[in-house]
C-alpha cells in the first residue's frame, strides 16, 4: 500500500480550490500578456511600469541611478564650487550603497562608488580649459 504525502502548499491549493477560489479569476481562458512574442531583455522594466501604471518617462529607481551615473561630468559640471561637487558625490555614493544591497527598487545594479577626489579633480580640470 502506497502512502500518499499532501504537503501545506498541495493541501491550501486543494482547499482553495474546493472553495472555488480560482474560478471566475481575470484573464481565465485568455493568453498570458506576451505569449508568443520575441524575447524582450527590457521585459522587467517594461513589466513594472504596466503595473505601476507609470508614464513613459517615468524608469525605476536603480536605472535612473545608473542612468546618473553615467551623466556624472556633466552634472559636477554644473556645479559651482567643489564642496558641492563632492557633496555631490557623497549623495550619489550613498545611494548607490543603498541600490546595491536591494534597498531601492528596480533591477539589481552593481555600480562601484565614485571617488570624490578623482571626480574633484576632473571637475577641475574641465573648469581650467573652459
Amino acid at each position: 500500500m502506497a502512502h500518499w504525502y499532501e504537503s501545506s502548499i498541495d493541501r491550501q491549493l486543494r482547499e482553495a480550490t474546493e472553495r472555488g477560489e480560482f474560478e471566475n479569476l481575470d484573464g481565465t481562458g485568455k493568453p498570458l500578456r506576451g505569449y508568443g512574442e520575441e524575447y524582450d531583455e527590457d521585459w522587467w522594466v517594461k513589466d513594472w511600469l504596466h503595473r505601476e501604471g507609470a508614464t513613459a518617462g517615468v524608469i525605476p529607481p536603480t536605472l535612473a541611478l545608473r542612468r546618473e551615473t553615467e551623466d556624472l561630468e556633466d552634472r559636477v559640471d554644473r556645479l559651482r564650487t567643489e564642496r558641492e561637487v563632492r557633496d555631490y558625490v557623497a549623495g550619489l555614493n550613498e545611494r548607490i550603497s543603498k541600490a546595491r544591497v536591494g534597498l531601492m527598487d528596480g533591477p539589481p545594479v552593481v555600480l562601484p562608488p565614485f571617488d570624490p577626489d578623482r571626480v574633484a579633480e576632473g571637475w577641475r580640470e574641465r573648469r581650467s580649459r573652459g
